[in-house]
Protein backbone atom coordinates (compact mmCIF):
# COMPACT_ATOMS: atom_id res chain seq x y z
CA UNK A 1 0.00 0.00 0.00
CA UNK A 2 1.86 3.33 -1.15
CA UNK A 3 1.46 5.71 1.86
CA UNK A 4 2.50 9.27 2.74
CA UNK A 5 4.22 11.00 6.30
CA UNK A 6 3.23 13.87 6.78
CA UNK A 7 4.98 13.78 9.83
CA UNK A 8 8.31 12.62 10.21
CA UNK A 9 8.96 10.17 13.44
CA UNK A 10 10.59 12.78 15.61
CA UNK A 11 7.26 14.91 14.78
CA UNK A 12 5.13 12.40 15.67
CA UNK A 13 7.31 11.97 19.10
CA UNK A 14 7.13 15.58 19.66
CA UNK A 15 3.17 15.79 19.55
CA UNK A 16 3.04 12.54 21.82
CA UNK A 17 5.73 13.86 24.57
CA UNK A 18 3.26 17.02 24.15
CA UNK A 19 0.31 15.15 24.97
CA UNK A 20 1.82 13.38 28.05
CA UNK A 21 2.79 16.57 29.16
CA UNK A 22 -0.95 18.18 28.94
CA UNK A 23 -2.14 15.04 30.33
CA UNK A 24 0.17 15.72 33.55
CA UNK A 25 0.24 19.57 33.74
CA UNK A 26 -2.43 20.46 32.84
CA UNK A 27 -5.16 17.60 33.26
CA UNK A 28 -8.63 17.13 32.40
CA UNK A 29 -11.45 18.30 33.71
CA UNK A 30 -13.58 15.46 35.46
CA UNK A 31 -15.67 15.70 38.41
CA UNK A 32 -17.54 12.14 38.16
CA UNK A 33 -17.12 10.76 41.43
CA UNK A 34 -16.80 7.10 40.12
CA UNK A 35 -15.02 7.93 37.53
CA UNK A 36 -12.33 10.08 39.40
CA UNK A 37 -11.87 7.42 41.83
CA UNK A 38 -11.06 4.76 39.10
CA UNK A 39 -8.18 6.89 37.94
CA UNK A 40 -6.76 8.21 41.61
CA UNK A 41 -6.66 4.50 42.97
CA UNK A 42 -4.67 4.06 39.55
CA UNK A 43 -2.22 6.64 39.98
CA UNK A 44 -3.55 9.76 38.85
CA UNK A 45 -4.08 12.90 41.16
CA UNK A 46 -6.60 15.60 41.72
CA UNK A 47 -5.72 19.32 41.97
CA UNK A 48 -7.61 22.12 40.96
CA UNK A 49 -10.92 20.62 39.88
CA UNK A 50 -8.67 18.71 37.50
CA UNK A 51 -7.39 15.04 37.27
CA UNK A 52 -3.89 15.04 36.17
CA UNK A 53 -2.96 12.00 34.43
CA UNK A 54 0.72 10.84 34.94
CA UNK A 55 2.83 9.56 31.77
CA UNK A 56 3.25 5.55 33.22
CA UNK A 57 -0.67 5.18 33.38
CA UNK A 58 -1.00 6.64 30.23
CA UNK A 59 1.43 4.12 28.72
CA UNK A 60 0.20 0.86 30.66
CA UNK A 61 -3.36 1.64 29.37
CA UNK A 62 -2.10 2.02 25.81
CA UNK A 63 -0.57 -1.43 26.36
CA UNK A 64 -3.87 -3.03 27.40
CA UNK A 65 -5.43 -1.97 23.77
CA UNK A 66 -5.83 -4.49 21.05
CA UNK A 67 -5.19 -3.70 17.53
CA UNK A 68 -8.04 -4.68 15.90
CA UNK A 69 -11.45 -3.59 16.11
CA UNK A 70 -14.52 -6.02 14.53
CA UNK A 71 -18.05 -5.33 14.29
CA UNK A 72 -20.49 -7.68 12.61
CA UNK A 73 -23.54 -7.03 10.65
CA UNK A 74 -26.36 -9.10 11.11
CA UNK A 75 -25.99 -10.38 7.59
CA UNK A 76 -22.82 -12.01 8.99
CA UNK A 77 -20.39 -9.67 7.63
CA UNK A 78 -17.67 -8.25 9.66
CA UNK A 79 -15.45 -5.69 9.37
CA UNK A 80 -12.17 -5.08 11.45
CA UNK A 81 -10.30 -1.84 11.27
CA UNK A 82 -6.94 -2.67 12.00
CA UNK A 83 -6.06 -5.57 9.47
CA UNK A 84 -4.69 -3.47 6.85
CA UNK A 85 -7.53 -1.91 4.50
CA UNK A 86 -9.44 1.05 4.14
CA UNK A 87 -12.65 1.43 4.79
CA UNK A 88 -15.70 3.69 4.60
CA UNK A 89 -19.04 5.02 6.47
CA UNK A 90 -21.08 8.15 6.08
CA UNK A 91 -21.85 10.73 8.40
CA UNK A 92 -23.68 10.35 11.41
CA UNK A 93 -25.92 13.11 12.73
CA UNK A 94 -26.94 15.14 10.21
CA UNK A 95 -29.91 17.59 11.62
CA UNK A 96 -31.30 18.55 7.45
CA UNK A 97 -31.66 16.60 4.73
CA UNK A 98 -30.87 18.67 1.65
CA UNK A 99 -32.87 17.14 -2.40
CA UNK A 100 -30.36 17.84 -4.99
CA UNK A 101 -33.92 17.90 -7.46
CA UNK A 102 -35.53 20.69 -5.35
CA UNK A 103 -32.50 22.59 -4.43
CA UNK A 104 -34.28 22.67 -1.02
CA UNK A 105 -33.75 20.88 2.59
CA UNK A 106 -35.65 20.63 5.40
CA UNK A 107 -35.39 19.25 8.90
CA UNK A 108 -34.71 15.39 8.73
CA UNK A 109 -37.38 12.62 10.55
CA UNK A 110 -37.42 8.73 11.17
CA UNK A 111 -38.25 8.51 7.50
CA UNK A 112 -35.20 9.70 6.74
CA UNK A 113 -33.10 7.52 9.10
CA UNK A 114 -34.67 4.62 7.11
CA UNK A 115 -34.27 5.50 4.01
CA UNK A 116 -30.67 6.84 4.20
CA UNK A 117 -29.54 3.22 5.86
CA UNK A 118 -31.72 1.51 3.08
CA UNK A 119 -29.59 3.28 0.91
CA UNK A 120 -26.16 2.48 2.41
CA UNK A 121 -26.96 -0.68 2.17
CA UNK A 122 -26.91 -0.92 -1.00
CA UNK A 123 -23.66 0.78 -2.48
CA UNK A 124 -21.16 -1.50 -2.40
CA UNK A 125 -18.15 1.34 -0.73
CA UNK A 126 -20.04 1.93 2.09
CA UNK A 127 -18.64 -0.68 4.34
CA UNK A 128 -20.29 0.07 7.69
CA UNK A 129 -23.51 2.26 8.88
CA UNK A 130 -23.78 5.32 11.08
CA UNK A 131 -27.36 6.36 11.25
CA UNK A 132 -26.90 9.20 9.50
CA UNK A 133 -29.75 11.59 10.22
CA UNK A 134 -31.23 12.87 13.92
CA UNK A 135 -34.87 12.88 13.83
CA UNK A 136 -36.93 15.84 14.65
CA UNK A 137 -40.17 13.97 14.98
CA UNK A 138 -38.66 11.88 18.18
CA UNK A 139 -38.59 13.49 21.72
CA UNK A 140 -34.96 14.74 21.70
CA UNK A 141 -34.27 12.51 24.65
CA UNK A 142 -34.94 9.62 22.29
CA UNK A 143 -33.03 10.75 19.53
CA UNK A 144 -29.70 8.49 19.30
CA UNK A 145 -31.96 5.73 20.39
CA UNK A 146 -34.61 6.28 17.37
CA UNK A 147 -31.79 6.37 14.82
CA UNK A 148 -30.68 2.94 15.60
CA UNK A 149 -33.62 1.33 16.31
CA UNK A 150 -34.43 2.31 12.74
CA UNK A 151 -31.55 1.94 11.19
CA UNK A 152 -31.49 -1.56 12.37
CA UNK A 153 -34.24 -2.89 10.13
CA UNK A 154 -32.66 -1.17 7.14
CA UNK A 155 -29.20 -2.72 6.66
CA UNK A 156 -27.47 -5.95 7.02
CA UNK A 157 -24.09 -4.41 7.12
CA UNK A 158 -22.00 -3.77 10.20
CA UNK A 159 -24.03 -0.96 12.09
CA UNK A 160 -22.28 1.53 14.18
CA UNK A 161 -24.35 2.22 17.39
CA UNK A 162 -24.53 6.25 17.36
CA UNK A 163 -23.14 8.84 19.47
CA UNK A 164 -24.21 8.48 23.16
CA UNK A 165 -23.88 11.13 25.44
CA UNK A 166 -25.81 9.12 28.98
CA UNK A 167 -25.22 5.79 30.60
CA UNK A 168 -29.10 5.78 30.12
CA UNK A 169 -29.03 5.82 26.03
CA UNK A 170 -26.08 3.27 26.75
CA UNK A 171 -28.45 0.62 28.79
CA UNK A 172 -30.93 0.98 25.83
CA UNK A 173 -29.01 0.70 22.69
CA UNK A 174 -27.02 -2.23 24.46
CA UNK A 175 -30.61 -4.23 25.03
CA UNK A 176 -31.65 -2.95 21.58
CA UNK A 177 -27.99 -4.87 20.14
CA UNK A 178 -29.03 -7.78 22.16
CA UNK A 179 -31.75 -8.35 19.67
CA UNK A 180 -29.38 -9.02 16.33
CA UNK A 181 -26.78 -10.87 19.06
CA UNK A 182 -23.97 -10.51 21.50
CA UNK A 183 -23.83 -6.54 21.65
CA UNK A 184 -19.61 -7.17 21.91
CA UNK A 185 -20.06 -8.47 19.06
CA UNK A 186 -22.90 -6.22 17.15
CA UNK A 187 -22.64 -2.84 18.28
CA UNK A 188 -19.84 0.26 18.47
CA UNK A 189 -20.62 3.20 21.04
CA UNK A 190 -18.45 6.35 20.23
CA UNK A 191 -18.61 9.77 23.01
CA UNK A 192 -17.37 12.97 22.19
CA UNK A 193 -15.12 14.57 24.47
CA UNK A 194 -15.88 18.41 24.96
CA UNK A 195 -12.80 19.96 23.83
CA UNK A 196 -10.55 21.63 25.59
CA UNK A 197 -10.01 18.76 27.88
CA UNK A 198 -13.51 18.34 29.52
CA UNK A 199 -15.00 14.97 30.51
CA UNK A 200 -18.88 16.05 31.43
CA UNK A 201 -20.66 13.81 34.47
CA UNK A 202 -23.28 12.02 31.94
CA UNK A 203 -20.05 10.91 29.62
CA UNK A 204 -17.86 9.67 32.12
CA UNK A 205 -20.81 7.86 33.59
CA UNK A 206 -21.30 6.51 29.83
CA UNK A 207 -18.14 5.31 29.24
CA UNK A 208 -18.07 3.23 32.28
CA UNK A 209 -21.11 1.70 31.29
CA UNK A 210 -19.97 1.19 27.70
CA UNK A 211 -16.55 -0.49 29.10
CA UNK A 212 -18.34 -2.79 31.55
CA UNK A 213 -20.58 -4.42 28.84
CA UNK A 214 -17.16 -4.71 26.68
CA UNK A 215 -18.22 -2.59 23.59
CA UNK A 216 -15.44 -1.61 21.07
CA UNK A 217 -15.14 2.09 22.22
CA UNK A 218 -14.15 5.34 20.10
CA UNK A 219 -13.28 8.56 21.94
CA UNK A 220 -14.36 11.07 19.37
CA UNK A 221 -13.26 14.65 20.44
CA UNK A 222 -14.25 17.31 17.73
CA UNK A 223 -12.17 20.55 18.51
CA UNK A 224 -11.80 23.44 16.20
CA UNK A 225 -8.52 25.12 15.68
CA UNK A 226 -8.62 28.80 16.96
CA UNK A 227 -11.83 28.68 19.53
CA UNK A 228 -11.60 25.41 21.32
CA UNK A 229 -8.14 24.43 20.58
CA UNK A 230 -5.03 25.86 19.60
CA UNK A 231 -5.15 27.49 16.28
CA UNK A 232 -1.70 25.69 15.47
CA UNK A 233 -1.97 22.13 14.00
CA UNK A 234 0.72 21.08 15.91
CA UNK A 235 -0.84 22.47 19.36
CA UNK A 236 -4.46 21.40 18.22
CA UNK A 237 -3.49 17.47 17.13
CA UNK A 238 -1.98 17.22 20.91
CA UNK A 239 -5.11 18.47 22.32
CA UNK A 240 -6.89 15.87 20.22
CA UNK A 241 -4.67 13.57 21.25
CA UNK A 242 -4.78 14.38 25.36
CA UNK A 243 -9.00 13.81 24.53
CA UNK A 244 -8.38 11.08 23.09
CA UNK A 245 -6.38 9.13 25.54
CA UNK A 246 -7.88 10.42 28.87
CA UNK A 247 -11.21 8.24 27.88
CA UNK A 248 -9.07 5.79 26.72
CA UNK A 249 -7.70 5.44 30.15
CA UNK A 250 -10.61 5.73 31.92
CA UNK A 251 -12.08 3.03 29.82
CA UNK A 252 -9.39 0.36 30.22
CA UNK A 253 -9.17 0.97 33.94
CA UNK A 254 -12.34 -0.20 34.07
CA UNK A 255 -12.28 -3.22 31.46
CA UNK A 256 -8.85 -3.80 30.71
CA UNK A 257 -8.22 -5.13 27.09
CA UNK A 258 -11.01 -3.14 25.89
CA UNK A 259 -11.34 -2.62 21.71
CA UNK A 260 -10.56 0.96 21.15
CA UNK A 261 -10.55 2.40 17.95
CA UNK A 262 -9.00 5.78 17.77
CA UNK A 263 -10.63 8.59 16.16
CA UNK A 264 -10.19 12.03 15.17
CA UNK A 265 -12.43 15.07 14.20
CA UNK A 266 -10.55 18.35 14.56
CA UNK A 267 -11.82 21.31 12.38
CA UNK A 268 -10.47 24.45 12.09
CA UNK A 269 -12.16 27.74 12.74
CA UNK A 270 -12.84 30.28 9.93
CA UNK A 271 -10.96 33.10 10.89
CA UNK A 272 -14.04 35.69 9.04
CA UNK A 273 -16.86 34.24 10.69
CA UNK A 274 -15.67 31.92 13.53
CA UNK A 275 -17.52 28.99 12.11
CA UNK A 276 -16.53 25.96 12.27
CA UNK A 277 -14.76 24.51 8.34
CA UNK A 278 -14.67 20.90 7.41
CA UNK A 279 -13.95 21.91 3.61
CA UNK A 280 -9.93 23.65 3.87
CA UNK A 281 -7.67 21.42 2.99
CA UNK A 282 -6.22 22.03 6.80
CA UNK A 283 -8.40 19.64 7.78
CA UNK A 284 -6.99 17.05 5.28
CA UNK A 285 -3.48 17.93 6.98
CA UNK A 286 -4.95 16.89 10.50
CA UNK A 287 -6.57 14.20 9.78
CA UNK A 288 -3.79 13.13 8.03
CA UNK A 289 -1.62 13.88 11.12
CA UNK A 290 -3.73 12.32 13.63
CA UNK A 291 -3.89 8.95 11.51
CA UNK A 292 -0.08 8.98 12.22
CA UNK A 293 -0.50 9.98 15.77
CA UNK A 294 -2.95 7.16 16.52
CA UNK A 295 -1.26 4.55 14.30
CA UNK A 296 2.23 5.36 16.96
CA UNK A 297 0.00 3.37 19.14
CA UNK A 298 -1.10 0.67 17.00
CA UNK A 299 -4.40 1.56 16.68
CA UNK A 300 -6.83 1.74 13.77
CA UNK A 301 -7.85 5.18 12.99
CA UNK A 302 -11.12 6.71 12.22
CA UNK A 303 -10.59 10.46 10.55
CA UNK A 304 -13.22 12.72 8.51
CA UNK A 305 -13.21 11.68 4.95
CA UNK A 306 -15.87 13.34 2.34
CA UNK A 307 -16.35 16.35 3.97
CA UNK A 308 -17.10 19.70 3.22
CA UNK A 309 -18.67 23.14 3.30
CA UNK A 310 -20.78 23.51 0.36
CA UNK A 311 -24.71 23.67 0.24
CA UNK A 312 -24.76 21.84 -2.94
CA UNK A 313 -23.48 19.36 -5.20
CA UNK A 314 -20.64 21.76 -6.89
CA UNK A 315 -17.21 22.28 -7.79
CA UNK A 316 -16.42 23.03 -4.01
CA UNK A 317 -18.05 20.35 -2.76
CA UNK A 318 -16.11 17.46 -5.62
CA UNK A 319 -12.80 19.79 -4.90
CA UNK A 320 -13.02 19.56 -0.96
CA UNK A 321 -14.25 16.15 -0.32
CA UNK A 322 -11.37 14.62 -2.42
CA UNK A 323 -8.49 16.67 -1.10
CA UNK A 324 -10.15 15.29 2.77
CA UNK A 325 -10.50 11.65 1.58
CA UNK A 326 -6.90 10.97 -0.49
CA UNK A 327 -4.70 12.99 1.66
CA UNK A 328 -5.51 10.64 5.26
CA UNK A 329 -6.42 7.49 3.12
CA UNK A 330 -2.67 7.68 1.55
CA UNK A 331 -1.60 8.37 5.23
CA UNK A 332 -2.85 4.96 6.19
CA UNK A 333 -6.14 5.63 7.60
CA UNK A 334 -8.13 2.51 8.82
CA UNK A 335 -11.76 4.23 7.91
CA UNK A 336 -12.89 7.28 6.66
CA UNK A 337 -16.14 8.68 7.21
CA UNK A 338 -18.23 11.38 5.93
CA UNK A 339 -20.20 9.22 3.12
CA UNK A 340 -23.45 11.78 2.43
CA UNK A 341 -21.90 14.76 4.55
CA UNK A 342 -22.62 18.20 3.33
CA UNK A 343 -22.73 21.55 4.82
CA UNK A 344 -20.08 20.89 7.72
CA UNK A 345 -21.67 17.71 8.90
CA UNK A 346 -25.23 20.21 9.32
CA UNK A 347 -27.04 18.12 6.39
CA UNK A 348 -27.08 15.27 4.13
CA UNK A 349 -27.91 14.26 0.55
CA UNK A 350 -29.09 11.00 -1.23
CA UNK A 351 -27.20 12.59 -4.34
CA UNK A 352 -24.90 12.57 -2.55
CA UNK A 353 -24.19 9.19 -0.94
CA UNK A 354 -24.43 7.58 -4.18
CA UNK A 355 -21.17 10.24 -5.61
CA UNK A 356 -19.20 9.67 -2.80
CA UNK A 357 -19.83 5.45 -3.67
CA UNK A 358 -18.16 6.79 -6.63
CA UNK A 359 -15.67 8.98 -5.09
CA UNK A 360 -14.66 5.88 -2.57
CA UNK A 361 -13.99 3.99 -5.73
CA UNK A 362 -11.34 6.81 -6.88
CA UNK A 363 -9.95 6.64 -3.43
CA UNK A 364 -9.15 2.83 -2.68
CA UNK A 365 -7.84 3.45 -6.24
CA UNK A 366 -5.30 5.44 -5.75
CA UNK A 367 -4.23 3.72 -2.49
CA UNK A 368 -4.10 0.81 -4.25
CA UNK A 369 -1.13 2.27 -6.18
CA UNK A 370 0.08 0.08 -9.00
CA UNK A 371 2.91 -2.66 -9.25
CA UNK A 372 6.51 -2.33 -11.00
CA UNK A 373 7.59 -5.60 -11.49
CA UNK A 374 8.77 -7.36 -14.87
CA UNK A 375 4.91 -8.41 -15.99
CA UNK A 376 3.95 -4.97 -15.41
CA UNK A 377 6.87 -3.10 -17.29
CA UNK A 378 5.44 -4.88 -20.58
CA UNK A 379 8.92 -5.26 -22.09
CA UNK A 380 7.83 -7.97 -24.52
CA UNK A 381 4.51 -6.50 -25.04
CA UNK A 382 5.67 -3.23 -26.28
CA UNK A 383 8.15 -5.07 -28.60
CA UNK A 384 5.27 -7.11 -30.22
CA UNK A 385 3.15 -3.96 -30.98
CA UNK A 386 6.51 -2.21 -32.62
CA UNK A 387 7.15 -5.42 -34.88
CA UNK A 388 3.67 -4.77 -36.02
CA UNK A 389 2.35 -8.14 -35.04
CA UNK A 390 -0.26 -6.86 -32.73
CA UNK A 391 -1.58 -3.67 -31.40
CA UNK A 392 -1.72 -3.20 -27.26
CA UNK A 393 -6.01 -3.62 -27.87
CA UNK A 394 -4.73 -6.95 -29.03
CA UNK A 395 -3.03 -8.51 -26.22
CA UNK A 396 -3.57 -10.92 -23.14
CA UNK A 397 -1.63 -8.32 -21.24
CA UNK A 398 -4.26 -5.50 -22.15
CA UNK A 399 -7.33 -7.98 -21.20
CA UNK A 400 -5.63 -9.38 -17.74
CA UNK A 401 -4.90 -5.46 -16.60
CA UNK A 402 -7.94 -4.58 -17.67
CA UNK A 403 -9.68 -7.09 -15.29
CA UNK A 404 -7.27 -6.44 -12.52
CA UNK A 405 -8.33 -2.89 -12.49
CA UNK A 406 -5.76 -1.08 -13.51
CA UNK A 407 -8.31 1.40 -14.95
CA UNK A 408 -11.34 2.11 -12.89
CA UNK A 409 -14.68 1.69 -14.49
CA UNK A 410 -16.30 4.67 -13.21
CA UNK A 411 -20.26 4.50 -12.90
CA UNK A 412 -21.52 8.61 -13.10
CA UNK A 413 -18.22 10.19 -14.13
CA UNK A 414 -18.34 11.60 -17.49
CA UNK A 415 -16.48 10.58 -20.16
CA UNK A 416 -18.10 10.53 -23.58
CA UNK A 417 -17.46 12.81 -26.18
CA UNK A 418 -19.57 16.46 -26.39
CA UNK A 419 -21.73 14.65 -28.73
CA UNK A 420 -22.67 11.66 -27.02
CA UNK A 421 -22.92 13.86 -23.82
CA UNK A 422 -25.43 16.26 -25.81
CA UNK A 423 -27.69 13.29 -27.27
CA UNK A 424 -27.86 12.21 -23.90
CA UNK A 425 -29.08 14.70 -21.99
CA UNK A 426 -26.21 16.72 -20.70
CA UNK A 427 -26.39 15.36 -17.25
CA UNK A 428 -23.84 16.22 -14.86
CA UNK A 429 -22.79 13.70 -12.27
CA UNK A 430 -24.58 15.00 -9.20
CA UNK A 431 -28.05 14.10 -11.59
CA UNK A 432 -26.43 10.89 -12.46
CA UNK A 433 -26.10 10.50 -8.87
CA UNK A 434 -29.69 11.65 -8.11
CA UNK A 435 -31.36 9.20 -10.73
CA UNK A 436 -29.29 6.48 -9.05
CA UNK A 437 -30.74 7.46 -5.55
CA UNK A 438 -33.92 7.18 -6.55
CA UNK A 439 -33.81 4.16 -8.22
CA UNK A 440 -32.01 2.46 -5.21
CA UNK A 441 -34.93 3.34 -2.90
CA UNK A 442 -37.41 2.20 -5.05
CA UNK A 443 -35.81 -1.30 -5.91
CA UNK A 444 -33.75 -2.12 -3.57
CA UNK A 445 -35.13 -4.58 -0.65
CA UNK A 446 -33.12 -5.43 2.64
CA UNK A 447 -34.09 -8.53 4.62
CA UNK A 448 -36.54 -7.45 7.48
CA UNK A 449 -36.06 -8.39 10.99
CA UNK A 450 -38.49 -10.54 12.74
CA UNK A 451 -42.17 -9.93 14.15
CA UNK A 452 -40.88 -11.06 17.35
CA UNK A 453 -37.70 -8.69 16.99
CA UNK A 454 -39.47 -5.65 16.14
CA UNK A 455 -41.47 -6.13 18.81
CA UNK A 456 -39.05 -6.22 21.04
CA UNK A 457 -37.31 -2.86 19.92
CA UNK A 458 -41.09 -1.05 20.62
CA UNK A 459 -40.90 -2.30 23.65
CA UNK A 460 -37.49 -1.10 24.22
CA UNK A 461 -38.47 2.24 22.69
CA UNK A 462 -41.50 2.78 25.13
CA UNK A 463 -39.44 1.65 28.20
CA UNK A 464 -37.15 4.25 27.40
CA UNK A 465 -39.33 6.83 26.67
CA UNK A 466 -41.07 6.01 29.65
CA UNK A 467 -37.22 6.39 31.78
CA UNK A 468 -35.39 9.11 29.83
CA UNK A 469 -38.05 11.28 28.70
CA UNK A 470 -38.57 14.26 30.82
CA UNK A 471 -42.45 15.67 30.67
Amino acid sequence: MPSFAFLSPNEVEAIHQATLRILNEVGITLNHTGGRQVLTEAGARFENERVLIPPELVEKCLGLCPKTVSVRGRGGSVKTLGDGNLYFHNLGGARDIYDYASGEKRLAGLQDVRDATRLLDALENCHTITPFFTPSDVPGELMSLAMYRHAMPCTTKPLHGPGVQYPGEVKFVLEMAAVLGAPSEVLTLAVSPVSPLTLPDHEVAAIIELARAGIAFGPLPCPTAGTTAPLSLAGAIAQQNAEVLAPLVLAQLVHPGLPVFYCGRLAMMEPRTGISVWGGVELALASAGTVQVGHHYGLPVNVYGFSTNAHTLDIQDGFERGLNAAIPALAGADELSGIGEMEAGVSGSFAQMVADNEFASSVLRLRRGFAVDAEALAVEVIAAVMNGTHNFLGQKHTMKYLKAGEVLMTKLAERATWEQWEAGGKQNLAERAQSEAARILRDHQVEPLTDAQEKELDRLMAAAEKELVKN
